[in-house]
């Protein structure tokens, strides 16, 4: 049923009786009587809302309505009091996605450029001198637009190079495809609100989400920017600014072809060209030796680049700056500002740094599992990641291309990857599980001992397949317990915590934060070593905390959860993006939006309707 309403009067006038807190939504924070008598200009009849979720659900309507710039408009009333389930969902499917797909090209160029991390007075694109499409299609437009200029990036460059990019940082162009009688930018989805780049292992999840939601062809373009940055940038991108350029990301584009293949018959001469870019960066990227690879012939992550990390706001590293400042008898921000433009060098500063930017590369920034020790470890998530790659290779090559894949100067057999996987798997086992504890732990190779801190990756080897059934039953009935609160899994077990001053900053992946692609690969870990059940109420858990945190402020999707008090308000480092809005959330968070998508797709109908009713998942398991 619709009914016809003056937008900007009842706009008004619901905001001052309910918004009593003037954030801009209604959420169980505000004060107001939760009832508003809604009347159709039509009609007269009188309409009555009640309730924090069904306000905020007007809120958002006559919002998205406010954008017609008309004075009357029709609230669909079967809106305002649809389901939260199905309205998150809805959401997700048709705005969310669209809101955060971008295009680097004339259309989409200046959304990308003009965010709030550019620095420099005119915005700058840089582009490889490899791409000479690309070279020549964004001279052009930097003649024709004159509000961006462009950066050439020589085919071949260093870390010191890198870093002289600092004084002027700018994006990095992605792939472009010939449409009718144009080029284009090939979309990519980003992360939402600051994030507004390209982000690698955030692609995935978000491909993982696209594919449910019949977007194959979003997903199909995730996997073709995979490919340009390995070919022009030499692998993945932490993310595609110019300051990501010495970094990569958590393994997963194997993942996404995988995922891609299973809705469609491939075009071999596609998956032919990505399955050789994925065979090239793993052995540039992951298989160097003295640089990801390690003596132990596991890997670890490890960022190129020097000193401090470019892209941190000034003050996050004061704790670790402050002691060298008293050192050199400077101020704290001039040591910072010196020791960033590399004016003033302390060799055991860097080595602090060499490891806090590996940190980075491995997408867990920052837990207190990798600080000044993450390039020393074969850790458990990487190792894991790479396996599925070797498998995932053996697949393909098996599947597709009967059994001989030529990749460079190798003819590759599907035993050939297989062998690989094999032996990752026995030094994983060997190195990293711990049969007292139940738990993978990351292996430190310089010290040749497990670190032994607890964390959600122990989950990793589950979701590639690395675990014997004893490993799994160990992980899921001894060491599962230990992660779980009422809205999913923590990043590491609050014993962990316990092993660190009182006084330490708050890492925002460890405990008590919880975090999607943690909750999406222990899902799928359960679901292939047959533990439905489980897997079951560890969706619901986290499904739950999604919708119960949409349901009370106002839509609110955010990148991640404070899972002591099962809320969005997370106060440790970078604070939470994806709660900072005016009156409606209109992308979500990428991965989030993801998990939520893929969770219900495996749900049962059920507890789909526990969810809708906020059932607590005590009152369930």
């Amino acid at each position: 049923m619709k009914i016809l309403v003056n937008i900007n009067k009842v706009f008004r006038e619901l905001l001052l009786q309910e918004d009593t807190d003037q954030d801009k939504k209604i959420t169980k924070d505000d004060n107001g009587p939760k009832r508003f008598v809604l009347v159709d200009e039509k009609t007269k009849a009188e309409n009555i809302i009640e309730g924090t979720y069904h306000l905020a659900n007007l809120l958002q309507e006559l919002a998205l309505l406010k954008e017609s710039n008309k004075e009357l408009g029709e609230v669909d009333l079967s809106r305002i009091n649809e389901e939260p389930v199905e309205r998150i969902s809805r959401k997700i499917r048709e705005d969310y996605w669209n809101e955060l797909t971008r295009t680097i090209d004339k259309k989409g160029l200046m959304q990308i450029l003009e965010d709030e991390k550019t620095s420099n007075e005119i915005p700058t694109l840089y582009v490889s001198a490899k791409d000479k499409q690309g070279v020549k299609y964004f001279q052009d437009l930097e003649n024709e637009l004159q509000n961006f200029k462009v950066g050439i990036l020589p085919e071949h460059y260093s870390d010191e190079y890198i870093e002289t990019l600092n004084t002027k940082p700018g994006i990095l162009a992605l792939a472009l495809e010939q449409k009718l009688y144009s080029l284009q930018g090939v979309p990519f989805v980003v992360p939402g609100g600051r994030f507004n780049e390209m982000y690698g292992w955030d692609s995935y999840f978000i491909g993982v989400g696209l594919i449910i939601d019949k977007q194959l062809d979003k997903a199909k373009a995730i996997a073709e920017n995979f490919k340009y940055q390995i070919i022009h940038y030499g692998k993945i991108l932490n993310a595609n600014r110019s300051y990501y350029l010495t970094r990569t990301q958590p393994p997963l584009y194997s993942s996404l072809l995988i995922e891609i293949v299973k809705q469609e018959t491939p075009n071999i001469d596609w998956l032919k060209s990505h399955l050789e870019t994925v065979i090239l960066e793993y052995n540039s990227v992951w298989m160097v030796k003295g640089k990801r690879l390690t003596t132990t012939g596991l890997n670890r992550y490890k960022s190129d680049g020097v000193g401090m990390p470019f892209e941190v706001e000034p003050g996050h590293f004061d704790d670790v700056l402050g002691p060298y400042a008293e050192k050199y008898n400077l101020p704290i921000r001039e040591f910072e500002k010196q020791y960033l433009n590399r004016t003033l060098v302390d060799p055991e500063l860097d080595e602090y740094f060499v490891h806090d930017r590996s940190l980075r590369e491995s997408g867990h920034d920052t837990t207190n599992r990798l600080i000044n020790t993450c390039a020393n470890l074969n850790s458990v998530d990487v190792n894991s990641f790479l396996y599925k790659y070797e498998k995932d290779i053996a697949y393909l090559i098996k599947e597709y291309f009967n059994n001989s894949f030529q990749s460079a100067d190798f003819l590759y057999t599907s035993e050939d990857w297989d062998q690989k996987a094999n032996f990752r798997k026995q030094k994983m086992n060997e190195l990293c599980w711990n049969e007292e504890s139940s738990m993978y732990f990351d292996y430190d190779y310089v010290n040749e001992k497990q670190f032994p801190f607890e964390a959600a990756t122990t989950f990793f080897p589950l979701w590639a397949g690395i675990c014997s059934e004893h490993q799994a039953k160990k992980l899921v009935e001894i060491a599962l317990p230990q992660f779980i609160k009422s809205g999913g899994i923590t990043g590491s077990t609050k014993a962990s915590n316990a092993n660190f001053p009182e006084d330490a900053p708050q890492r925002q992946w460890d405990y008590p934060f919880g975090w999607a692609p943690h909750q999406m690969l222990l899902w799928e870990g359960l679901l292939k070593y047959g533990y439905i059940e489980k897997a079951q109420e560890m969706i619901y858990r986290w499904l739950w905390l999604i919708t119960k945190n949409a349901v009370d402020y106002n839509g609110t999707i955010p990148e991640k959860f404070d899972l002591e008090t099962s809320s969005h308000k997370v106060f440790a480092e970078y604070g939470n993006v994806g709660t900072e809005f005016d009156y409606i959330s209109k992308e979500g968070f990428g991965w989030v939006n993801a998990s939520y998508q893929y969770g219900l797709e495996v749900l049962n109908d059920n507890l789909k309707q526990e969810i809708n009713k906020l059932t607590p998942p005590e009152d369930l398991f």
